[in-house]
């Protein structure tokens, strides 16, 4: 084997992983994680997105039925990711997010780019709230008899959510879980009562002509309806809080994935069974008021009213959790020396990250003010998709280096590994490749500007560290190199758990030799210690670590 100099890794930190933090209170049960899950799903992915999926499915011309296929597949296509998600979580359920995870897996570089993706995905979200806000204000504007700016209403809004989430009104949060179910139960009575009262047409939605030009635009249709699951793992984010992670985070995760599917697909088929989808447009486009027209259609305009009011307060309730969400991306980015310092401050009074939730304010006024609702939908989609593959990506390369990254313990494991994880990568990239250029180009623009910050700003100030995808990478590529940094991060990971991170003693070097050579026996090992210990001081440092079990192990050998 080539000698290496202890030196060779001086440009390395350890950084020790997040534990599971004691200080928060466990509060959380199963059904609080499902609650939770479904109120960061449910919303525009009802209330805006039907009659935008029914056209896109048509080809652009003419609107189709079969929609709810397409949420169906879109679901199969999120499950790997919400699999991989909860793993993920169980290993670090304190850490905060797909950010941490990618970051800690892949590096600051590949932090650097998914941290991007995750902001302009949750800020995409958010602003295509605010453009259904837009859509049924129209129809209140009508039915009141009123005259309102709806551009100006929707800024004006903005600018109160902006103002909120500074103000760090916490109560305000919890209004939204309740908002979404009740939304949520009256979409369910609304389609029992069109179910009961109406003459349906159960024919359109499973007709073949229902399906557009078949399963290339099933499989289009369904990456652009993909942002409507974009909140499915957003649970993990709070694991810290959650009784029982290890149960309720993936199981919590999976079955809010499958009521969010049944609830898309249910209503999806009662709308179009109640009205043809042509009765969704307005003229040549989508409308994007489709629950007001669904309501009108059942219940008469009253009901129409009611659905538009709760639409409208949904959509807020979502843009201003959207917000929140979206602005703790380049908040924890800057934390970890990523972005400039400034928007890691908080406010001295408010403790909020203003100036993040200023940029993301920002960033979302233009978007609704120049982007095409069916542009944000699908890149918003597309970034979701992006996501949604490294986190499958991480599962792998951290099963793959977990012998020497022993910190990644997940207490569950996605099921079918890697094959699951696989299906979701491929599927992922089929998605984005039938979405078109504009999803194409919306990742490839978040990737290049990810490399020009961290090249231009974060990579002379990021802690460099050995990460699990560097020590799977040169596995294959530098068995030397491989060898000799896994027991560099074997010997830090074993003294970061007692007083003296510097050193092992005896017992600590018998633990490292059993994850480095388990051929040795406890005897053996023991003898080789002292033999390293010159000194006999009892510990021996990282230099004497390294060169000492070289050279032993070189001899055995």
């Amino acid at each position: 084997m080539k000698r290496l100099k202890p030196s060779s890794l001086i440009n390395f930190v350890y950084r020790p992983i997040e534990l599971v933090s004691d200080t928060l209170e466990r509060k959380l049960g199963m059904a609080s994680v499902v609650i939770i899950s479904l109120s960061a799903m449910l919303g525009s992915g009802l209330f805006v997105l039907p009659a935008l999926a029914m056209l896109d499915m048509g080809g652009g011309t003419t609107p189709v039925a079969g929609i709810w296929l397409a949420y169906l597949v879109a679901a199969l296509i999120v499950l790997p990711g919400a699999l991989s998600k909860g793993e993920l979580a169980t290993a670090m359920p304190s850490s905060g997010g797909s950010y941490v995870y990618v970051e800690r897996t892949f590096g600051p570089l590949f932090g650097t780019i998914a941290g991007l993706g995750l902001w302009a995905n949750f800020m995409l979200k958010s602003a295509f709230a605010l453009i259904g806000f837009k859509a049924y204000l129209v129809v209140l504007e009508s039915i009141l008899g009123i005259s309102i700016d709806i551009e100006i209403a929707a800024l004006i809004l903005l600018a109160m959510i902006v103002g909120i989430n500074i103000l760090g009104l916490k109560r305000i949060k919890k209004v939204q879980t309740p908002i979404v179910l009740i939304s949520v139960i009256f979409l369910f009575m609304l389609c029992m009562w069109a179910i009961f009262t109406m003459d349906l047409d159960w024919g359109v939605p499973f007709s073949k002509a229902a399906f557009g030009s078949g399963w290339q635009s099933v499989a289009q249709t369904s990456a652009f309806v993909f942002v409507a699951y974009a909140g499915v793992t957003k649970i993990a984010a709070v694991g810290g809080e959650i009784k029982n992670p290890s149960r309720n985070i993936p199981y919590g995760i999976i079955i809010s994935l499958i009521i969010s599917c049944l609830l898309y697909v249910s209503i999806s088929i009662v709308m179009v069974a109640t009205l043809d989808p042509s009765g969704y447009m307005d003229g040549n486009k989508a409308s994007e008021d489709p629950i007001y027209i669904f309501a009108k259609e059942v219940g008469g305009s009253t009901i129409g009213v009611i659905a538009a009011i709760l639409a409208i307060t949904t959509m807020t309730s979502m843009a201003l959790a959207g917000i929140m969400a979206s602005s703790r991306f380049p908040f924890a980015m800057a934390r970890d020396n990523l972005l400039p310092e400034a928007l890691e401050n908080v406010h001295p009074k408010y403790q909020t990250p203003h100036l993040s939730i200023l940029l993301t304010g920002i960033a979302m006024a233009a978007a609704i003010t120049w982007l095409p609702v069916h542009d944000i939908a699908k890149l918003a989609s597309g970034f979701k998709i992006m996501i949604f593959i490294v986190i499958n990506m991480c599962v792998i390369v951290l099963r793959r280096a977990s012998k020497t990254h022993s910190w990644y313990n997940p207490d569950w494991k996605s099921p079918l590994y890697p094959y699951v994880q696989m299906f979701g990568i491929i599927g992922g990239f089929i998605l984005i490749y039938l979405m078109g250029s504009k999803a194409i180009i919306g990742a490839t623009a978040c990737c290049i500007m990810g490399l020009l910050i961290y090249y231009t700003y974060g990579k002379s100030r990021a802690n460099p560290t050995l990460t699990p995808w560097r020590t799977v990478r040169t596995e294959f590529t530098n068995s030397d190199k491989h060898e000799r940094e896994k027991r560099w991060l074997v010997f830090h990971t074993a003294a970061a758990k007692h007083s003296h991170p510097d050193c092992l003693n005896e017992g600590e070097f018998v633990h490292a030799m059993s994850i480095i050579a388990p051929q040795y026996d406890s005897f053996h090992v023991r003898n080789m210690f002292h033999e390293i210990d010159t000194n006999a001081d009892g510990v021996i440092d990282v230099d004497e670590f390294l060169e000492g079990i070289e050279e032993q192990i070189d001899e055995q050998e």
